[in-house]
């Protein structure tokens, strides 16, 4: 099962400040157990959210909205993309976490499986070439 761990922003995240040494070296050393373990897919932080924009959609109309975005505990300040065989051990992995003041959601990411019938076989290969594209160019 893969899980990404979505760490909430905060008003030092959000305010553009950047993590002291101290913590870079935490997270560093966090991030290396995760590879060890051979669980961890990704992980980012982010920009604040006045670095970026939010698009809407409302039927064939686009909407681009400049940042700043103005609630806070519902932006993102980083994540991780995680594979392990649980919710209870990515929990587990969460509380290892390197934070002190935070709070991170744990989402299960949707698989091929959870689709049924309408992730036609057509659809699957399509996928499939498209992850085997971007695999291609990650090495």
């Amino acid at each position: 099962m893969r899980f990404m761990l979505i760490v909430r922003a905060d008003r030092h995240t959000e305010g553009g400040v950047l993590p002291t040494r101290e913590m870079l070296s935490a997270m560093g050393a966090y991030n290396e157990e995760l590879v060890k373990a051979g669980v961890l897919l990704a992980g980012e932080g982010l920009h604040p959210s006045a670095r970026g924009a939010r698009v809407r959609f409302d039927g064939g109309k686009r909407t681009v909205v400049d940042g700043p975005f103005a609630e806070t505990k519902e932006l993102i300040a980083g994540f991780w993309l995680i594979q392990v065989k649980s919710l209870e051990e990515a929990v587990e992995w969460v509380k290892r976490a390197p934070l002190q003041e935070s709070e991170i959601e744990i989402r299960q990411v949707h698989e091929a499986e959870d689709f049924g019938a309408a992730f036609t076989p057509e659809l699957r290969e399509q996928e499939e070439r498209q992850r085997a594209a971007v695999a291609r160019r990650g090495q």
